[in-house]
């Protein structure tokens, strides 16, 4: 059976990506509610972008509010709302740095800590019980597409988890 796109390679090409595109849509719909489910079950009441930063500080170590903001990709004065709640829950710790007294240094506490290592466990057994349920013969394409993916976004393997979604194999 001719491929539904066949005749010129643009159109093929046009078709695989659009292909593509919705495979990955539907795949981060499923991630998502893998990653808001595996935060839901936390006791410590954390919202989506809270736990994002309680990530980033988890992978990338303490760091100002300034650099927090950047990699979250939100103003400054977002991420001193948001630190503010998470040292209120004792999920952060907020210090000045010695450097500069008027430049705050933020730093997971023990409790944000276990709080990221108990998500991303349950995180991990949700998408290995998804795994699971795949063809086997489907799993080493999977796990290379995936790469693909991160390394494309530019996600560092092993140091950085798809946004927080995806575990490193």
């Amino acid at each position: 059976m001719p491929h539904p796109a066949a005749g010129t390679d643009a159109s093929v090409a046009a078709h695989d990506l659009e292909a593509v595109t919705e495979a990955v849509l539907n795949a981060s719909r499923a991630l998502i509610g893998v990653a808001a489910r595996s935060i839901a079950e936390s006791s410590d009441d954390v919202t989506l972008p809270q736990y994002r930063a309680l990530f980033v500080l988890s992978s990338r170590g303490p760091q100002t509010v300034g650099s927090l903001a950047e990699s979250l990709s939100v103003h400054p004065s977002t991420a001193t709302r948001l630190c503010d709640r998470l040292v209120a829950k004792k999920l952060v710790l907020r210090r000045s740095t010695p450097e500069n007294r008027r430049e705050v240094s933020v730093s997971l506490a023990a409790r944000g800590r276990r709080l990221v290592d108990e998500v991303t466990a349950r995180r991990r057994e949700d998408i290995k019980a998804i795994v699971r349920r795949m063809p086997s013969e489907s799993h080493l394409p999977t796990v290379d597409a995936l790469r693909a993916f991160a390394a494309a976004a530019g996600e560092l393997p092993d140091e950085v988890e798809l946004a927080g979604l995806v575990s490193p194999a």
